[in-house]
Parts: C-alpha cells; structure tokens; sequence
C-alpha cells in the first residue's frame, strides 16, 4: 500500500514538473514571437518612415538632378526638361501599372503608333500623376505616346486641346521636394523681377540619387538593359532627354567619366522597337524612349 502511494505520488510529481516545463517553454516561445513581431514593426515604421522622405518619383529625381544646389532652379538654357518631365510622367504611370500601350492585333504597329490606354485609375497619391491620368482616361479617341508629351506640355495649335496642359510642373515638383525635406523655399531679385527658387537643404538625398546614377553604369553595370532596374533604366535614358544626365556624371573622375558615358551611350544607341518585344520589358517605356530619340 505505502509503495502504491508513493509511486502515485511519483507520477503526480512529474506530470506536474512536465506542466510547468511546457508552461515556461510555451511563455518563453510567446515572448520570443512578441519581440520578433515587434521588431518587425519597427523595422516596418523605420522603413515606411524612410520611405516617406526619401521616396521621389521619377518626375522629381529628374528635376533634382537639373536643380543648382545654391541657386535652387535649373539652368536658363535647358530647353528639353519640360518634356522629359511629361515623359518621366507617362513611364512613371506605367511602371506603377495604371497605363499600357494598346495591343499589337494581328499587324504589329510602332511603338509611337500605337495608343496609350487606361489600365488602372486607382489613385497614386501624387496630385501630377493623378492629374495625367485622369485626362488619359476621359480622352477618346486615345492619343498616343507622342501626343500626350505634347500635349501635357501644351505644345499644341490645337486650340481646344489647350486644357490638357499641366500648369506650373517644376514648381509643382520642387514644392513636393520642399514636403519631403530635400529643398527649402527662397526668393531671389534678378534686378528685373522676383523669382521663387529651392535651394538643396538635405544634401544626402541628391548625393545619394547621383551615387544610383553613377554606380549603375560604373560599380553595377550589367550590360544587359533587361537585367537593369526599370527605374534606374528609365531614370536615365529619361535624365539624358530632360539634359541635365551630364550634372550627376560632372564630379568623376576623367576616366570614370568617359566610361561613364560610354556606357551611357550604349543605352542610347539601343532600339527600342527591338528592345520591348523582349520578356519582362515596359512598352511604354521604350515607346517614351522612342519618342525622344525619333
């Protein structure tokens, strides 16, 4: 009878020790899932924050790019930003997939033949790029690549085309750069007249925008424009139309340089009727392309 007890006892002891033991190691697995998803967390916000404030369109790399760091507006003499800007709208559409080119049908059309058409008119949180989209998408017939360059940037003898227009672009883009803390706001007298300018403030952000541009075609040059980033691709080729490519290459070194732009000039001499019937490639960006080396 005391040897019945004590092994019941016994068994009592250790179901109550096993128990506890799951106890702990279950507590210890919840508190190490808590940490973990916490840590997640943090690294979310940090990233959403980062994201929030260093995150620009191609429209506003562009126009960083062409910005005078002290003086804050580009040059006088820069004539093809204006446009390249609406290129960099429509390739900037296109990669967040709210607009395509219509499809080929049984005779293969150009690329500047074909018709840019809506894919998507969910919002993109960006007051320009919504303003584009929604004229591609109330406008029927549907123009195509080339006609809403122009169109956009109210180079037209159409006089009631003349409302397709987006006002005000560079100032529209610089104010947004202002938000995301990369510019600061001043005025300027030019004797004549008073001119609001945006003064580079947050130096890192274009260090680091002109490192992307230099280091794709120098460090990380693939020599395959299908392995290179779409974004750093358009980016550049958009850069070299809107002329101000030349400002983030100006600091190399003579030799960096030239290869540099050796490399640049590959990409340029590519033909882009060619180059977007190949797997993975954005029509629409080649047809951008297209439009500014025809």
């Amino acid at each position: 009878m005391t040897s019945l007890t004590q092994r019941t006892s016994g068994l009592v002891q250790r179901r109550t020790e096993a128990i506890r033991s799951a106890a702990a190691a279950e507590k210890e697995k919840d508190s190490g899932g808590e940490e973990d998803e916490a840590r997640r967390g943090e690294e979310d916000e940090e990233d959403k924050g980062d994201s929030k404030e260093t995150r620009l369109t191609l429209m506003e790399e562009v126009l960083l790019l062409g910005l005078k760091d002290r003086e804050g507006y580009t040059s006088f003499w820069n004539d093809c930003i204006s446009s390249g800007l609406r290129g960099c709208m429509l390739v900037e559409l296109a990669l967040r997939g709210r607009i395509q080119l219509e499809a080929c049908g049984v005779r293969r059309k150009s690329l500047l033949a074909r018709k840019v058409i809506c894919k998507s008119d969910a919002p993109t949180g960006d007051v320009l790029l919504d303003e584009a989209l929604k004229h591609i998408k109330d406008t029927q017939p549907p123009e195509t690549v080339q006609s809403w360059i122009e169109l956009l940037s109210g180079e037209t003898w159409n006089p009631l085309k003349l409302h397709y227009q987006l006002r005000n672009v560079r100032e529209r883009l610089a104010k947004n750069l202002v938000e995301k803390g990369v510019l600061t706001t001043e005025k300027q007298n030019f004797l004549l007249f008073d001119m609001t300018t945006h003064p580079l403030t947050n130096s890192t952000i274009k260090q680091r925008l002109v490192k992307k541009v230099q280091d794709s075609v120098l460090e990380k040059w693939v020599n395959d424009p299908h392995r290179m980033d779409k974004r750093v691709l358009s980016l550049i080729l958009l850069a070299h139309s809107s002329d101000v490519l030349e400002n983030a290459f100006a600091p190399l070194q003579d030799d960096q340089y030239d290869l540099g732009m050796k490399r640049v000039h590959t990409l340029l001499e590519l033909e882009p009727e060619k180059e977007s019937t190949k797997p993975s490639a954005n029509e629409l960006m080649w047809a951008v392309v297209a439009a500014f080396t025809k």
